[in-house]
């Protein structure tokens, strides 16, 4: 199980509204702010203590605790980053709660994970901590907690679905791309995004976007990359087979092209970003009408570009889109903007009256909606996906 499903119900709080400063709030970033530093510890100290008062819950999780550790610090500071947000919190939350429903996660766990959690902090806030902030966190954690408690119970669908590989493509010595059968469709709408679990990396789940809108023989494309300390990742690329049979968690994500919006629509992708938004443009060349839209799709080189000539062609039939390609170092003659993705988006105006939709690494989400905001684009038409990649 990884730490984002089973904790980011430890985070700050629900229904405060965004923006103000509240107590409660307050009290939680300044003991997250105190205990940070000793993130290494604390997050030992988290498991040791779960897995001492919840023995059970340690066959939820992998053998190799280090990439969970990781995964717990980085959403936890998440977390309280949207600590101020609850409109994009509490969806997230719910999603997670019906997630949890494929890892057999009971009530009581929960109830582990917030005593083992809140003490790992208490422990390490130092002077920080103290009743009150204890009060805040516990308070904000029975919020949370109930929340996905109520999204898993409500559910009625599979927790889970199987799907086997029936083709493993390598482009390249780290990316690869694999079509999977499901026995049954899984529900996810274009643009959303699910996690997985291979026969290589049990119970190590990965999050992976569909690159194909919903198909009625239920298979689903998958662009892989190995990254550097990707254990699931690389273990794709590398070793996954025809046959194999792979575990599919819920969908989860709110990436879309709204269909009641009559404003034109920009994509900015890079890596293997390009996935979600070739879902979406499948999904939107079967509606009636399209918007007229435009897509960036950047690198740092040419061959990072690694599926844009498929998206051409597909623009070629497609006269609603055009298709740009942007790389950083173009020493040939591709015809290819160059600079960044923040930096080209941003040259071509503020895109002020456009719906936009960001997709790829964490690191060039932040850099572009960062650029996009300052450019004058308004925040609430900026839509993207902040999960983890391994």
């Amino acid at each position: 199980m990884t730490a984002e499903q089973l904790l980011t119900a430890g985070l700050p709080t629900i229904g405060e509204p965004r923006g103000v400063e509240t107590g409660r709030m307050r009290l939680i970033r300044e003991s997250w702010a105190a205990a940070e530093p000793h993130s290494d510890e604390m997050g030992r100290l988290f498991y040791a203590t779960l897995f001492r008062i919840s023995p059970e819950t340690r066959d939820l999780f992998p053998v190799n605790m280090e990439v969970q550790r990781s995964r717990l610090m980085r959403a936890l500071v998440h977390f309280v980053q949207m600590v101020d947000r609850p409109e994009d919190l509490m969806p997230f939350l719910e999603q997670l709660g019906r997630d949890h429903r494929k890892f057999g996660v009971l009530a009581e766990h929960y109830d582990a994970v917030g005593q083992a959690l809140i003490g790992a902090i208490g422990k390490h806030a130092g002077e920080a901590w103290g009743p009150q902030a204890h009060e805040a966190w516990a308070e904000a954690y029975d919020d949370l907690a109930t929340a996905m408690r109520t999204a898993a119970q409500a559910e009625r669908g599979p927790a889970s679905w199987l799907g086997r590989v029936v083709q493993h493509t390598r482009i390249g010595w780290d990316l690869a791309v694999i079509t999977l059968q499901t026995a049954e469709p899984v529900p996810y709408r274009a643009g959303q995004y699910v996690s997985v679990e291979t026969p290589q990396r049990p119970r190590l789940w990965r999050y992976l976007s569909p690159a194909n809108a919903p198909r009625e023989d239920g298979t689903l494309d998958f662009h892989v990359r190995a990254v550097d300390g990707g254990w699931v990742s690389r273990a794709i690329v590398a070793h996954s087979q025809i046959g194999d049979t792979w575990r599919i968690g819920p969908p989860m994500g709110r990436m879309q092209v709204d269909p009641s919006s009559d404003r034109e629509l920009l994509m900015v992708t890079g890596g293997t970003g390009m996935a979600p938004i070739k879902a979406l443009l499948e999904d939107v060349a079967q509606r009636p009408e399209q918007p007229r839209t435009q897509v960036f799709v950047g690198g740092r080189t040419w061959d990072d570009l690694y599926d844009f000539t498929s998206l051409r062609k597909f623009s070629y039939s497609n006269t609603w889109l055009d298709v740009i390609p942007v790389v950083e170092d173009d020493e040939g003659a591709s015809g290819a903007e160059r600079g960044t993705l923040a930096d080209v988006v941003t040259r071509y105006g503020a895109w002020s009256d456009h719906d936009v939709l960001v997709c790829g690494s964490p690191a060039m989400i932040r850099a572009t909606v960062s650029r996009m905001l300052v450019a004058g684009t308004p925040l609430d038409r900026i839509k993207y996906d902040p999960f983890t990649m391994d």
